[in-house]
């Protein structure tokens, strides 16, 4: 049974029913605005009723909410911005896929993941991050008790003047999503170390904590994957969105975020075509170790063997065997043996088989 069972959304529901779908948190909701334009920048942490963004505003206005598990805040801040239910039951739904909607000419939604490394569970983290766009405003959502996913926007706007604060509502919702597809290079790079590591291992003294090892970096690899596969769709659509919430001048930087995306594929390929080579390299060291085991038993077992005859003959209780007389046969025969299997022993070594 899977841990996670409680979790998941309750059958037979209707649909654009707010129930949360995660991980359960006791940490207060924050709703914190930020509304800018080139000349000014504002911040203030929103308390209900939440105040809708006038249409034809000259400022930008940026909603960002980390936790989720509020269902009526969100249900709240949901008819405020006037969301469509459907959209704000994805939103809570922290195990959904990556993906896009349009809703009509109002909004764009987007789900993403944002993957960082646990060091202390050892595995990736995925954080449910949705983003939704609307004339002069964005909204994020963010799973709350994780550090910050959008600071550096916030500290962007903040410290210059830049494309950001001169921008419109769209290239805010570009810059989101940007920050989000450039942690995968961090944790890629992450990734790649523990895997030269683990390759560098298993060459020296391949093990069974280093089959263990790789093992968990293809079931990482595979929830990177998970994570960024769906995102080659949503930027490719985006690209070619003729959605009046998209500007033509924004195109080309969502063109740009579509190849990090398509590089961010190959790098997870060529990785996974790594983890494959090193446990054929894993494979094949364990093979040559056996082999060598095995040699070494056959070359013992090829000595002993003249021998173990030769014991077997005069182990044999008969009267009429003349070196039994002999008064130093048993000296003779041992010495014979010796100098049989020493003579063995150093035909297999100029034979090159020990």
């Amino acid at each position: 049974m899977s841990k996670n069972k409680k979790h998941l959304r309750k059958a037979y529901t209707s649909p654009g029913s707010l129930i949360y779908v995660g991980k359960e948190s006791r940490e207060k909701v924050e709703v914190k605005s930020i509304r800018f334009n080139e000349s000014v920048i504002e911040e203030q942490t929103l308390q209900k009723p939440f105040p809708m963004p006038a249409a034809g505003s000259s400022f930008v206005h940026w909603v960002n909410v980390s936790g989720l598990h509020d269902v009526k805040l969100m249900e709240n801040l949901g008819k405020a911005f006037q969301f469509h239910p459907l959209l704000m039951e994805d939103v809570l739904n922290t195990y959904s896929k990556a993906r896009m909607e349009h809703f009509g000419d109002r909004h764009i939604f987007v789900m993403l993941k944002m993957l960082r490394w646990n060091a202390q569970a050892r595995e990736t983290d995925a954080e449910h991050v949705a983003l939704v766009l609307g004339e002069n405003y964005v909204v994020s959502f963010q799973e709350a008790g994780r550090s910050d996913v959008f600071s550096p926007v916030e500290e962007r706007l903040k410290t210059s003047v830049g494309k950001t604060r001169r921008g419109k509502s769209d290239y805010l919702f570009y810059t989101l999503c940007d920050v989000i597809v450039d942690s995968y290079y961090l944790l890629l790079e992450d990734f790649s170390e523990k895997l030269e590591e683990t390759e560098l291992r298993v060459i020296e003294n391949p093990g069974a904590v280093e089959q263990k090892t790789l093992y968990a970096l293809r079931r990482e690899l595979l929830t990177i994957r998970k994570a960024v596969s769906p995102l080659r769709e949503i930027f490719s659509t985006l690209t070619r969105d003729d959605s009046p919430l998209i500007h033509e001048s924004t195109d080309i930087y969502f063109r740009d975020i579509y190849d990090h995306v398509l590089q961010v594929l190959e790098i997870i390929d060529s990785y996974r075509e790594m983890i494959e080579n090193i446990q054929n390299i894993y494979l094949n060291n364990l093979s040559h170790k056996m082999n060598a085991v095995m040699k070494t038993l056959t070359v013992f077992t090829a000595i002993f063997m003249p021998l173990t005859f030769i014991v077997g003959i005069y182990g044999m209780n008969f009267e009429n065997m003349p070196e039994l007389r002999q008064p130093n046969g048993y000296f003779y025969t041992l010495g014979g043996m010796a100098l049989l299997g020493l003579g063995l022993w150093i035909y297999f070594k100029w034979k090159k088989y020990m």
